[in-house]
């Protein structure tokens, strides 16, 4: 087999990191996830009565915090594949691509916590 690449690629080892396909299908499945359960939050959140209660009481039924919590956990992982491909892609220093990477990463983390923390809170009634 012919390497196509140059000899200054394969002098610092550039290349394939044999990572973009699997990074391409999470990002795909993860929207396909998340497909029925926004169509699912709309729809439910549209027929409700607009009151706390009612809203409360709806997020304490247990499968509807379990959703509610998968949909919090599926959207934040699907935003955090996503930002990386846009930060990879237009970040050209690799020590600011490297700070927004973290940064990125560890704002979808809070966020996602700060959100499935307040579902179970409904939830459990705290």
């Amino acid at each position: 087999m012919t390497d196509l690449r140059s000899p200054l690629s394969r002098v610092k080892g550039l290349g394939s990191a044999k990572d973009g396909t699997s990074h391409f299908w999470r990002q795909r499945l993860t929207s396909l996830l998340m497909i029925p359960l926004v169509l699912w939050v709309g729809f439910s959140l549209a027929a409700l009565p607009v009151d706390h209660a009612t809203l409360t009481g709806w997020i304490q039924q247990t499968w509807v915090t379990v959703a509610l919590t998968l949909l919090i956990i599926v959207t934040f992982y699907h935003a955090q594949l996503g930002l990386q491909v846009i930060i990879e892609d237009y970040v050209s220093s690799h020590s600011r691509r490297t700070a927004i990477l973290l940064l990125s990463n560890l704002a979808c983390l809070l966020l996602g916590t700060i959100g499935v923390v307040s579902v179970l809170k409904i939830s459990f009634g705290a």
